[in-house]
């Protein structure tokens, strides 16, 4: 299985200290150029994030040129560009990506998106999480991570708790 990468998913999993949750639901995990910067940025300039470092076990390869002109015009960041025209040249099994506009634009393209709450439940459904709600908490308290309050509820319904 091939999955692509934006950097949100990675950065607040890194942060509560559960990346190991990515290697072991997908296999390979694969990232633009521009994700790994952007990463790289947000760990020198956000508090919260510093420290971090970039999984050795996450490919990072250049994003392939050209961007499709409806990723290029959809006032997506970098990362999200790159990871979507990635996601797109590898026939990636799936996108991770948290941002609505840039889901949308994924799915338009007809990749598969993952967000972060979708790898935890995933991550509880295998077992390999004992629950949601406390690493939910963590992603909330320890990397500012916002979710709304009805998206949490329907998301701990979903996990069973």
């Amino acid at each position: 299985m091939i999955v692509v990468a934006d950097t949100s998913v990675i950065l607040n999993l890194c942060r509560i200290r559960h990346e190991r949750l990515l290697p072991q639901l997908f296999g390979r995990i694969v990232i633009p150029e521009e994700v790994a910067s952007e990463f790289n940025r947000l760990c020198a300039a956000e508090i919260r994030f510093t420290g971090l470092v970039l999984p050795t076990w996450i490919q990072v390869q250049p994003s392939p040129q050209p961007i499709p002109d409806l990723v290029r015009t959809a006032h997506l960041d970098a990362g999200e560009m790159a990871a979507i025209a990635l996601g797109l040249s590898l026939a990636a099994d799936a996108l991770l990506i948290d941002e609505k506009l840039g889901r949308e634009v994924a799915i338009r393209f007809g990749l598969r998106t993952i967000g972060i709450l979708g790898v935890l439940l995933e991550s509880r459904q295998r077992g390999m999480i004992p629950e949601v709600k406390a690493v939910l908490d963590r992603l909330e308290t320890e990397a500012g991570f916002w979710v709304s309050p009805q998206l949490r509820l329907r998301v701990l319904q979903l996990a069973g708790e």
